[in-house]
This record gives C-alpha cells, sequence and structure tokens, in this order.
C-alpha cells in the first residue's frame, strides 16, 4: 500500500508544480500579448485551475472509470467553494465582492453544480447529456466576454509590452508546453493509485476522487487564491474560483461524457458529497448576495461545513 501512497502524493505535487508553471507563463504570454486585465484572470486563474481535472477526466474516461471523473469534480468543487475561499477571508479580513460579473459568475457556478446530478436523474450521464454541458460552458463564456467593459483596463497597467520582448514570450510557451505534459504523466500515477485505493478500501473509485483526489487537484488553485489574497487582489480570488467551478461542472464533465458516459449504479457513496457541494455553493451565493461580501465570521462557516463534509464521508467510507 505503502508505494501506491507515494505515487499518488508525488503525482499530487506534480500536480500542483506544473499547473503553478503553466498559470504562471500563462499570465507572463499575456503581458506580453498586452491582453487586458479580465482576459489574464479568466484565462490563468480558471482555465489554468481545470487544467488538472480536465487531463484526469480525459484519462479516467478512457481507462473506463469515468465517475473518478464525477468525483473528482465534486470534491475539488466543496474545497473551493469552502475551504478556499475561507482561508482567503481569513487572510484578508474580509472578501469584497463588488463586482457585478462576480456576483453573477457566483450565481452561475452555483447552477453550474446542479446541472449534472439534474442529468444523473437516470443514472448516466450520456454523451447527448455531455454536449448539454458543454454548451452550458459556451453559454457561460458568450455572458462573460459580451460585455466589452470587462475588456478596457490593463493588467497592472503593463499593456504597452506588447511583444517587445518574444524570446521570454517563447520561453513561457516552451514552460506551458513542459508544464501540461508534467500534467499528463501526473493525472497517469493519479488514476492508477486511485484504483489501488478504491479496490483496498471496499469504496467505489469515485468516492475516492471525491475525497482524496478533488483535494489534491484544488491545491493549486487554493495556493493561487491564498497569494491573491496576501497580494490584496479581492475582485480576482472569487472571480477564478467560481470560473474553476463553473468551468469544470460543464466543460470537464462534459469532455468526459462525451469520451466514455458517465454510468453511477449506486449513487448513495455519492450523496453526502451532493448535499454538501450544494449546500457550500448556496452558502457562499448567499453571503455573497446579502453583504456583497465574505466575512471572517462566514469564512468559519464555510470551513464548518468543509469539516462535516469529511467527517460524514470517512464515517461512511469505514
Amino acid at each position: 500500500m505503502l508505494p501506491y501512497i507515494a505515487i499518488f502524493v508525488l503525482s499530487c505535487l506534480g500536480i500542483i508544480f506544473s499547473s503553478r508553471w503553466v498559470i504562471d507563463s500563462l499570465r507572463r504570454m499575456a503581458h506580453h500579448l498586452g491582453w487586458k486585465e479580465f482576459v489574464v484572470a479568466f484565462f490563468t486563474a480558471s482555465i489554468g485551475a481545470v487544467l488538472p481535472e480536465l487531463f484526469i477526466g480525459v484519462r479516467a474516461a478512457l481507462e473506463g472509470v469515468s465517475e473518478l471523473a464525477l468525483g473528482n469534480v465534486m470534491g475539488q468543487n466543496i474545497i473551493l467553494f469552502t475551504f478556499s475561499v475561507a482561508l482567503c477571508a481569513v487572510v484578508l479580513g474580509e472578501i469584497t465582492v463588488q463586482s457585478r460579473t462576480v456576483r453573477a459568475g457566483t450565481g452561475f457556478a452555483v447552477i453550474s453544480v446542479i446541472l449534472p446530478f439534474i442529468l444523473l436523474h437516470n443514472g448516466m450521464i450520456s454523451r447527448l447529456d455531455g454536449v448539454v454541458l458543454i454548451l452550458a460552458f459556451l453559454l457561460y463564456v458568450r455572458w462573460l466576454f459580451k460585455d466589452e467593459d470587462r475588456f478596457m483596463k490593463n493588467h497592472e497597467g503593463q499593456g504597452h509590452e506588447r511583444i517587445k520582448k518574444k524570446p521570454h514570450a517563447l520561453r513561457d510557451a516552451g514552460i506551458a508546453l513542459g508544464g501540461l505534459l508534467l500534467v499528463v504523466f501526473a493525472a497517469e500515477g493519479i488514476i492508477f493509485s486511485a484504483g489501488h485505493f478504491a479496490e483496498y478500501m471496499g469504496v467505489p473509485i469515485g468516492v475516492i476522487g471525491l475525497v482524496f483526489v478533488g483535494a489534491g487537484v484544488a491545491l493549486p488553485e487554493t495556493f493561487l487564491s491564498l497569494k491573491l489574497a496576501l497580494k490584496g487582489q479581492c475582485w480576482m480570488i472569487l472571480g477564478g474560483l467560481m470560473g474553476a467551478i463553473a468551468m469544470s461542472s460543464t466543460l470537464v464533465l462534459g469532455v468526459v461524457a462525451i469520451i466514455d458516459p458517465i454510468v453511477i449504479d449506486n449513487f448513495a457513496p455519492y450523496s453526502v458529497g451532493r448535499f454538501f457541494l450544494i449546500l457550500s455553493g448556496v452558502a457562499l451565493w448567499f453571503f455573497v448576495r446579502t453583504s456583497n461580501k465574505i466575512t471572517r465570521r462566514e469564512a468559519w462557516v464555510l470551513f464548518a461545513i468543509y469539516a462535516l463534509f469529511l467527517i460524514f464521508e470517512f464515517f461512511i467510507m469505514k
């Protein structure tokens, strides 16, 4: 068992570092290209965050264990809704949410995590359901990019650096490509070890994704959000986290379902995860809508929700 634990830990570390390389290199490339602040935030925070999930999901689908992708997405989103947001709120004192885009994005994130469960009413997310999820993702992107005002502000005033440093841009492209390759290898290690964990513990592999893999892939986005919190960049924290949640619940699960339909014969092991995922999303949405901020007191509520999720899930796994 110890060798598989070592493979899992090393693979999660590989996911963390490679994701950071990809995100940082994409951000530097965006600076060189003179992209606007909103576009930089979307591509580096949201897309960079779902890359590990996408690769893990695709590999799981190709291996015929697409339920691992469902558990992974559920587990990561619970952490992002609760632990990640709460940690940043405690560090900052509170997270203010003045942007209408971020407030609306929080609502869309909650809807996006509910949609797969609606499609699962018959025990399966079919290929047609996968198309529906991808269409939902495209609608989200269209809404996100339709307002030209979101593209007016230069990222940290660096719009004038357009293509002045081609060698650096090429270097960053190489780093991003190398990071993506490492993500692929790390995803393979996670799937390999998750299969052995499920067999050893006698639980569905999706539950391993819900509790363990989801936590592993949520670390890069949590670290990025904490880094933004220490810099006082409140607007990017919730924007990036909600974007990652919406994209993982629609794009990632949609791609997985098209490759290999997600079939859940017994949903009971996932019922606790579904309950706490919806609870955490609704709680965060309520906090944002009522006061336009996440206070430290509300952060401790989110911490408590995540702690209760772990307690109930581990109790079920015994």
